[in-house]
């Protein structure tokens, strides 16, 4: 496994179970037939398919900016450490 696919398993498969379960306890109250958008009313399946893939990549977002702070100096690109001192 590459490198980049290794860290994108890393990412997508956390943040997909989390969004999972972030998903099970915000419909737990929220009924998703009484929701609306400026009129339009997507139908309880959108409504959840849409929630999982917002919740999915804010998660995904923040496991990805969690594993890009955590680089040691020996992983960042030459170009990138040139004007800093470690």
């Amino acid at each position: 496994m590459t490198p980049r696919a290794l860290h994108a398993a890393q990412i997508l498969w956390p943040a997909f179970l989390v969004a999972g379960l972030i998903e099970m306890v915000v419909f737990a109250w929220v009924d998703p037939s009484a929701l609306q958008m400026s009129g339009w009313e997507p139908s309880p399946m959108a409504t959840y398919t849409m929630a999982f893939m917002v919740f999915w990549g804010m998660v995904a977002a923040a496991s990805a900016i969690s594993l890009w702070l955590s680089r040691t100096p020996s992983q960042v690109p030459a170009r990138q450490v040139s004007s800093a001192r470690y």
